[in-house]
């Protein structure tokens, strides 16, 4: 068990910590010239069971309450100080607050100095501290009179201590491993040092660990932990930890970082979170508010965004925390909030999502999702996320957000709460997922009926058409998924039944046969135009014209340029050869005359390819030059052959139903020489 003092200054909480353990944990030469605590203590205490009670003791100076702060998180028993002559004073009142916004409801109040004061002043103070306690996690602890002159109740306190720590059930240690540090320095013959909380997890000697949030990698090579050497540190202990790695020194680690699994390793600088505001306070948090941050032992500056309006004094509601630099944290954190010039404490709560959003934050179906977000319950909270829009939950973001290890995402599918889409990481409900595949192959099936001449439909009509809509990546990484198991089969830029098979019919499959010879081979880079297709083949111009239309339309060809058509495996090598002239370009950019050169097909092919490009977004012109844009370099590929890293669809693949031009309804499929490729919003919609 982990104990924290608490209280205001001159209290006695040092000269009672080193009464109880013999340890003086004023450590600073400017602490023991002033006799104030300025920073952190640490003092332990062996039970008789064998174990160790965890002391942290805190500054109670008010110019030293971010000192205090950065100790009291993760401790799980507070004990509170009040001098007997002083009686209940302002830090009392704010370390108490402190205290209760970060959720602490195990502790005692050792009433101090109390040598100093009569029966009538000690039955004083103790109803004053009473009421003091009501309304707060501590409502109804314990007020045990000591003196450390005369060694009153110190035996008593220590007793109860004990007692406490027998009642405490240990911390879960099947998270993943998180360490608050609050100190860095060098240890002669051991190298680097951290010492901290272990918040979540365990970690074992010979363990990779991450720095957070600069990142920093390290090695454990030893531990302490509650003050003795192990090979083991768990959730619930101080751990002292002996780190090794590249750049790994006392510099390079500061009170505020984290020392965590390395799967945990992603800061955030935009938090959602449950605020509540002191009642002391004076008047309702504004729009935009600055403030300080602490959470564990960092200390740094924010603004409130608030979600619901101005949050009044004793009220609590959704905000948003936008940090001046990214923390390492977990959802479910507790953090306070102080004013900037560090005189007051405004209020605190809990961290909902570290991934918030900077654009509709207020929405409805977002404050839906921070309903869910606030049930502290993971699988609870799962279970709500997958029933509201957008219905799709990143499993890996979701636990590595929650410190929760691999297994409870494998716990939470094997008992069939969230199904995972096959070969992500995203996740549906069982309902959602059997809604969403029922509507699917339905809407598939009526398309094929009344459309049986086509190869299929475009993602994103088909996306539109399914209820729920879920986000573009996360219906294509379904559709992959169903592919795998063969309901729908993808084709090019479509989406079709595997049952379905659409074939030119007679005189079009007949045509089409002598047709293809001249698209490809040799001359593959310059085919024949429409009219010379036909005078070549002794066939109509409509009919070839037709022809073409229609497979581009199956996604088999590409309108480069009016009646200028190319097989799209083609178009798909002239893309790959274009980004070959440009990495071995000066700048990497190159000119119409260099890629004419390497096709050998003139310069009028050359730079009607390159329009083509341009209009699509695979190449960006400056003048006569041309860079290519990497992101589009799989426009003309299959959605088939896409993955889904990162969190991110890779692209915006073989979209059938590209808008044909600003303001024209979109093409059933393929690409002709006046589409315009999607916008990022168009796409992404």
């Amino acid at each position: 068990m982990i104990i924290g003092t608490a209280g205001h200054i001159d209290h006695g909480k040092t000269s009672l910590t080193r009464a109880l353990t013999g340890v003086d944990t004023d450590r600073l030469k400017q602490e023991k010239a002033r006799g104030i605590s300025i920073d952190l203590g640490f003092a332990y205490l062996p039970s008789p069971d064998g174990a160790a009670l965890g002391f942290v003791d805190v500054p109670g100076h008010e110019k030293f309450v971010h000192n205090m702060l950065a100790g009291a998180t993760g401790i799980d028993f507070v004990l509170l100080t009040i001098a007997a002559d002083d009686g209940v004073m302002p830090q009392t009142r704010e370390h108490l607050a402190i205290v209760d916004l970060l959720g602490i409801t195990h502790g005692i109040v050792a009433l101090t100095k109390a040598d100093l004061a009569s029966d009538e002043r000690r039955t004083q103070v103790e109803t004053e501290i009473a009421n003091a306690l009501i309304g707060t996690g501590l409502e109804g602890a314990g007020i045990v009179p000591v003196s450390v002159v005369t060694g009153e109740g110190v035996e008593d306190l220590r007793a109860r201590l004990f007692a406490a720590a027998r009642a405490t059930r240990p911390r879960a240690a099947d998270g993943r491993f998180r360490l608050a540090v609050d100190r860095s320095f060098t240890l002669a013959g051991a190298g680097t040092v951290v010492t901290g909380t272990v918040l979540s997890g365990a970690v074992t000697v010979g363990d990779r660990v991450t720095v957070s949030p600069s990142g920093l990698a390290a090695r454990v090579r030893s531990i302490h932990a509650q003050n003795r050497p192990t090979e083991r540190g768990e959730a619930g202990q101080r751990c002292a930890l002996n780190l090794s790695g590249d750049g790994v020194t006392k510099d390079a680690i500061a009170r505020g970082d984290v020392v965590l699994d390395d799967a945990l390793h992603a800061p955030s600088a935009r938090i959602d979170a449950q605020l509540r505001v002191l009642a002391s306070e004076t008047r309702p948090i504004a729009q935009w508010t600055p403030v300080r941050l602490h959470h564990a032992s960092a200390d740094v500056a924010a603004r409130i965004v608030l979600l619901s309006g101005p949050v009044a004094p004793g009220a609590q509601a959704y905000v948003q925390l936008v940090l001046d630099q990214p923390i390492a944290a977990s959802v479910g954190d507790r953090f306070v909030i102080r004013d900037t010039t560090a005189q007051r404490t405004i209020g605190g709560g809990c961290f909902l999502d570290l991934r918030a959003p900077a654009r509709k934050r207020r929405a409805p179906e977002r404050i839906a999702a921070l309903d869910a977000c606030a049930l502290t319950d993971h699988g609870a909270a799962l279970t709500a996320l997958l029933g509201r829009a957008p219905h799709v939950v990143d499993l890996e973001a979701f636990a590595r957000d929650r410190a929760l290890a691999a297994s409870a995402v494998d716990a939470f599918v094997a008992r069939g709460a969230v199904i995972r889409i096959a070969g992500t990481t995203l996740g549906l409900s069982p309902a959602v997922w059997g809604k969403l595949r029922r509507t699917l192959l339905d809407t598939l099936k009526t398309f094929h009926a009344e459309h049986p001449d086509l190869q299929g439909m475009g993602l994103e009509r088909l996306r539109l058409q399914t209820e729920p809509r879920l986000p573009a990546r996360s219906f294509l990484a379904m559709l992959q998924s169903l592919a795998r198991g063969r309901d729908v089969a993808l084709d090019g830029a479509w989406v079709r039944l595997p049952t379905h098979e659409v074939r030119l019919m007679g005189a079009d499959e007949k045509l089409w046969a002598r047709v293809q010879p001249l698209l490809s081979g040799t001359e593959r880079f310059r085919p024949p135009r429409v009219r010379d297709i036909a005078n070549a083949l002794h066939a109509g111009e409509p009919d070839v014209r037709r022809l073409l239309k229609l497979l581009g339309r199956m996604g088999k060809v590409d309108e480069v340029a009016h009646d200028h058509f190319f097989l799209r495996l083609t178009v798909a090598e002239i893309v790959a050869i274009a980004d070959d002239i440009a990495a071995h370009a000066e700048a990497n950019q190159f000119s119409a005359a260099q890629l004419r050169d390497r096709l050998d097909n003139g310069r009028k092919v050359a730079i009607q390819i390159l329009e083509f490009f341009d209009r699509h977004g695979v190449t960006m012109r400056r003048g006569d030059l041309r860079r290519i844009n990497k992101h589009r370099l799989d426009l003309f590929g299959s959605p088939a052959e896409e993955t889904v890293e990162n969190g991110r669809e890779a692209s915006p693949v073989g979209r059938p139903d590209f808008k044909s031009g600003r303001g024209r309804e979109p093409v059933l499929g393929g690409f002709d020489s006046l589409s315009l490729p999607p916008t990022t919003r168009e796409a992404r919609r």
